[in-house]
């Protein structure tokens, strides 16, 4: 084990040089890399065959073995549309009011001020289009034609809202989309894109509304995977993954893009968290670790498994390096992850990635350690109380080594009171820079901890 005593100074020390020292991003050529980001919605960590998963998945297991796959990749949120801010735009949905789940009709979406990938690469010249689950607002001003890409095809909210209308831009084209050809029509509206686009540079984001319920799979697929409609939607999702990768082939593009494939939070009521705790809804890891494909031949290395921690923030920054974009003028939560994913540095180096639940900030990670400060008096999908459900500092923060304890089974936080308080400390500096709403939601949370808490923790739950 790792020599576990912190010291802060020499800690930013030995960051700032390697930081210095790591690769810089490929500069881009004179045609610029395409970019596929394909996110499911409510896919398990636990679900997919190079994950351990009981459902075959040869074109993930191909994809898994052409490239990277990583067994340390959390979201921005465990639920869809905080998720989905921090994979657009590099930064907490807690930055920009997307504490939770938008529904039809919302008034409020993403705020305008943020920079979207779509708007980034854009800008530097990229065809840009979103097939699939958008759940950013609905309305049109927040929808993806008005949010940096050219055409939007899909249902703009999740598959179990009403009405479950499908799009083409801002257009309703079917009142009620039937959910058991969706991802077929899916694929076919990115391949369409893939071929559309040879000429030059693209940006295809592709947000699959399944496996979230209600589960729709076609007649090709039902029956198939031997483990249920969930399992035949999981097959029909890597079917679609085969097509996009062969459509690259066939365009001759296939060594000039950079495919990534995961999912936007964990499983909700069916699927697999794998030996995870938790799911959906919850900041065990079961709801915030998902699987993560990167896939780029002769720029990523084949057959890799890493096990460094990276962030869904990440790929923001990423794809920004890779393409040579500039960045947005907010400052983003992610890190450029190129070096990682090309495998010039075993780990990213950063101060910790913050674990929420809307506004309520409940764990830190660092590398290998997990600490849980706060927690809910109720598991997330039972009736609140009647005063309501609240987010509860712990008396004694619980400590979680994920490398040796990946179900997070073990509290050793009476064995390395330093890592706690590292943890604590970088949790405390990174809250203060959010907005004064979540900054006062973590203050209400701590002072919950000294009226109700004083002398032991609530129950563990979830």
């Amino acid at each position: 084990m790792p020599n576990s005593s912190f010291d802060r100074r020499q800690f930013l020390y030995t960051t700032a040089g390697a930081l210095a020292a790591r690769p810089a991003s490929p500069a881009p050529s004179s045609r610029p890399p395409n970019v596929i980001l394909m996110v499911c919605d409510d896919l398990g960590y636990g679900d997919t065959a190079p994950y351990g998963g009981p459902i075959p998945t040869p074109n993930l297991t191909r994809m898994a073995s052409q490239g990277v796959h990583c067994t340390n990749y959390c979201t921005a949120g465990p639920v869809c549309s905080a998720s989905r801010a921090g994979y657009m735009t590099g930064r907490y949905g807690q930055r920009m009011g997307v504490l939770d789940v938008f529904f039809p009709h919302a008034s409020s979406g993403m705020d305008l001020s943020e920079t979207t990938m779509a708007d980034m690469l854009k800008a530097k010249g990229y065809r840009t289009k979103c097939v699939g689950k958008w759940h950013l607002g609905d309305a049109p001003q927040y929808l993806p034609t008005s949010r940096g890409f050219d055409e939007y095809f899909g249902i703009p909210y999740s598959v179990d809202m009403t009405p479950r209308v499908l799009l083409h831009n801002t257009q309703v084209i079917e009142q009620e989309a039937p959910l058991d050809t969706l991802t077929q029509r899916y694929t076919q509206e990115a391949v369409k894109f893939i071929e559309e686009s040879k000429d030059s540079p693209f940006f295809l984001y592709l947000p699959h509304s399944m496996p979230h319920i209600p589960q729709g799979a076609s007649d090709r697929f039902r029956g198939k995977s031997q483990q249920g409609l969930y399992g035949d939607v999981v097959q029909e999702i890597d079917w679609s993954v085969g097509e996009v990768l062969a459509a690259l082939k066939r365009q001759g593009v296939d060594s000039n893009t950079l495919v990534m494939f995961s999912s936007d939070h964990g499983p909700w009521y069916q699927g697999s968290p794998g030996r995870l705790r938790g799911r959906k809804g919850s900041t065990y890891e079961g709801g915030m670790r998902v699987a993560f494909y990167a896939r780029m031949p002769g720029r990523i290395p084949a057959g890799r498994v890493l096990d460094g921690l990276m962030s869904s923030m990440d790929i923001m920054p990423t794809v920004a390096g890779l393409c040579g974009a500039a960045l947005p003028s907010k400052p983003l939560d992610g890190v450029d992850a190129w070096p990682f994913l090309t495998g010039h540095t075993p780990a990213l180096e950063r101060d910790g990635v913050l674990y929420f639940m809307s506004k309520n900030l409940q764990c830190i990670r660092h590398g290998r350690w997990k600490l849980r400060a706060a927690q809910f008096n109720t598991p997330v999908y039972y009736p609140p109380p009647a005063a309501g459900r609240l987010n509860i500092a712990l008396s004694h923060p619980e400590l979680y080594d994920l490398e040796t304890d990946a179900d997070e089974s073990y509290d050793v936080a009476p064995e390395h009171p330093e890592i706690v308080r590292d943890l604590l400390d970088r949790l405390e500096h990174l809250v203060a820079t959010f907005p004064d709403s979540i900054q006062q939601a973590w203050t209400e949370t701590k002072a919950r901890h000294d009226a109700e808490t004083r002398t032991a923790a609530p129950p563990r739950l979830g």
